[in-house]
């Protein structure tokens, strides 16, 4: 549906110019002029750089669903007045609109009746309409419409302001937008969550109403349908049906590993473990709380103080206490001095500075490089409540940390080696889409050129001796030297990046830390930041929903359920799990009185990788009959042996088995 293009004094429209031009069809979204994408309603001063943007392109997306943020913002006020509006983006998924509504939070009944108006407006197909006013226009207009978030938005624009209405309805707004209402498809309205005025928690707590749109129903109920299978493999949800995590309001975004979660957690540090004697890594344990001139010395104070936790003692604060009682001419800033004083502590966020400290305590040679340290401890960083999330933002973690001490000369080999690792541990994982990506330096940043050129040379060639494909991040590596990153994509498409491997030229020269080179003059270490899994804790979450909360059998909790036919057989059965636990292998049982029906679906509930059945049959040949999770099959009888053979050959990881 286009309706007629809306008059424009000056320069003519993109949909004018399209239409000269011959290049409007049914299918045009916007323009793009140049780089920037416009919608149709914009003038446009060089009509040969005007190219259309059809529903196919994936730049249409981003216009319907600004749209469709606005035409359910109308949506809601027409239902609730009273609500005020603030910020309704596009995003990658769809659209959010944030509401400060007086009645308090909006409930999935309410969701139903706002997009079953949005689907009125939406027929109504009522033109967009795009206009250009000065900020005090736009002040006295919001003004009198009460919308006090946009009043305050106004006071920080600069320049051009513009506005778009759709019938009655008008925001604030820099577009690009449809033509009409009736050009947004297909929408729905997914969620509702909290959110603060502009992200920041001392701000009022608002309302935000998350949709999608796309330019089909076909293609919405797609998109829906994944959108329902990565609710079913959240973590949050089967970690709470499968008993792996927990969480409580007296240890906020601190997990709770239950004994189920707490083996799966240490067999995925054990199988490193097993991985770093072959790289050659060394273990260490640093401490968990230092003095806070650590942190000056790194870098990290006072610019990350924000995110770190801070420790202190009772002796430090009676020191305080009685030196500012002692004292009348205390200003706010003296005051404050004083109790940074005696916050004299620091919780670690990061395990390289002590690191470095290890480093330094003994003179080092050459022939001790490279360096490879690999430490476990936990980490405690403050995320702020509004971005905690499951396992994947928390304030307490564990990273497979791992820093590397080497020479210029001996960056590319260990990157060399250190992709080879990488690579080796998602393939055990199923993460068969790996991206690479090389972030260089950036405008800001430590070291000579002739640093960075040899460290981002290396970092490209070792990529490429794997032959590994590869994409540039051109200025987005870190201050202190560039750095790969790796990106994979789990079983429902969705992105992740994991490990990364960084060069720092930065913390080695802060720390004063050198080894004797075979020239016998004192040189400076180049330190590698590397890791695999990231934190353990976001790992974690990513794999139960990659496996959907069937781990493989290598790092189940339990490898076998033995499920008993009737209380006959319970002592044979009893006699199999004592065996089996024996042999090493993590069986459990279900000697209940429930109905063979029963066990089986709750084993199966269980994802439990194998389920051996337990009959008079079973009994008297000394076997059981066997169930794959995995194959999705019986196997039939299966000798205790034979039993025993299968679970020792698949359970150890694919790439340590001997084939």
């Amino acid at each position: 549906m286009v309706p007629p293009s809306p008059e424009q004094p000056g320069n003519r429209t993109a949909l004018q110019i399209l239409k000269e031009q011959g290049k409007l069809t049914s299918d045009t979204v916007a323009a793009r002029v140049g780089d920037e994408l416009v919608d149709l309603h914009s003038p446009v001063s060089n009509p040969a750089m005007v190219v259309p943007v059809v529903k196919s392109d994936l730049d249409a997306l981003r216009v319907i669903r600004h749209s469709a943020s606005h035409i359910m913002a109308d949506a809601v006020q027409r239902l609730f007045p009273g609500t005020k509006v603030t910020f309704g983006p596009a995003t990658d998924k769809g659209f959010f609109y944030d509401f400060d509504r007086p009645e308090g939070q909006f409930s999935e009944s309410d969701l139903e009746r706002i997009e079953a108006v949005m689907k009125q407006i939406i027929a109504d197909n009522i033109p967009f309409r795009r206009e250009v006013i000065s900020k005090e226009e736009a002040r006295k207009l919001f003004e009198g419409m009460n919308e006090t978030y946009k009043v305050e938005h106004i006071e920080r624009l600069e320049g051009e302001i513009t506005i778009y209405r759709h019938g009655d309805w008008v925001d604030l707004c820099a577009g690009p937008h449809v033509l009409s209402t009736g050009c947004v498809p297909a929408v729905k309205l997914t969620s509702v969550a909290g959110a603060y005025w502009r992200g920041d928690e001392r701000n009022p707590m608002l309302q935000r109403i998350y949709g999608t749109a796309f330019t089909s129903d076909e293609e919405l109920q797609r998109y829906l349908d994944a959108l329902q299978e990565a609710k079913n493999r959240d973590h949050r949800k089967l970690g709470r049906e499968l008993d792996l995590i927990g969480f409580h309001k007296l240890a906020p975004a601190s997990p709770f590993f239950m004994p189920r979660g707490t083996q799966v957690y240490n067999r995925l540090i054990e199988y490193l473990r097993a991985l770093y004697s072959e790289y050659g890594y060394l273990e260490v344990i640093s401490p968990q709380i230092y003095d806070n001139e650590l942190f000056r010395i790194s870098g990290h104070l006072p610019e990350y103080a924000e995110n770190m936790f801070a420790a202190t003692t009772v002796e430090s604060l009676e020191e305080s206490a009685d030196r500012i009682s002692k004292r009348s001419d205390f200003d706010a800033p003296s005051l404050q001095r004083e109790l940074e004083q005696s916050l004299r502590y620091g919780v670690k966020p990061m395990n390289c500075p002590g690191h470095c400290l290890m480093y330094g305590m003994n003179r080092r040679s050459y022939r001790e490089l490279p360096m490879r340290m690999a430490d476990f401890g936990r980490l405690h960083r403050f995320e702020r409540s509004g971005v905690t999330q499951g396992l994947t933002r928390v304030r307490t973690f564990s990273q497979d940390d791992g820093h590397i001490f080497c020479t210029l000369d001996q960056i590319q080999s260990e990157i060399a080696s250190f992709l080879d690792l990488v690579n080796r541990v998602y393939k055990d994982f199923g993460f068969s889409d790996v991206r690479v990506m090389i972030a260089t330096r950036p405008d800001e940043r430590l070291g000579s050129d002739e640093a960075w050129d040899r460290a981002e040379e290396a970092l490209k060639q070792a990529v490429k001796a794997k032959g590994l494909p590869f994409e540039i991040a051109e200025g987005e590596g870190v201050f202190y030297g560039p750095k790969i990153e790796f990106h994979i994509n789990d079983a429902l498409g969705r992105p992740w990046q994991l490990g990364t491997i960084q060069v720092d030229f930065n913390l080695p020269e802060r720390f004063d830390l050198t080894y004797v080179g075979e020239d016998n003059q004192h040189h400076r270490p180049v330190m590698l930041h590397r890791a695999i899994f990231g934190s353990v804790e976001r790992f974690l979450g990513v794999l139960i929903e990659h496996v959907g909360g069937a781990f493989p059998l290598w790092l189940a909790p339990e490898q076998v359920v033995l499920l008993t036919v009737s209380e006959k057989v319970n002592d044979y059965a009893r006699e199999v799990l004592l065996q089996l636990q024996l042999q090493g292998i993590r069986a459990v049982s279900d000697f209940s009185s429930d109905k063979l029906g029963a066990k089986i679906r709750n084993a199966r509930a269980m994802r439990y990788p194998y389920l051996a059945v337990i009959g008079q049959k079973e009994a008297e040949q000394k076997g059981v009959s066997l169930r794959s999770r995995d194959q999705n099959k019986d196997l039939g009888f299966t000798s205790l042996n034979a039993l025993v053979d299968i679970i020792r050959r698949e359970g150890v990881p694919f790439s340590m088995r001997n084939n």
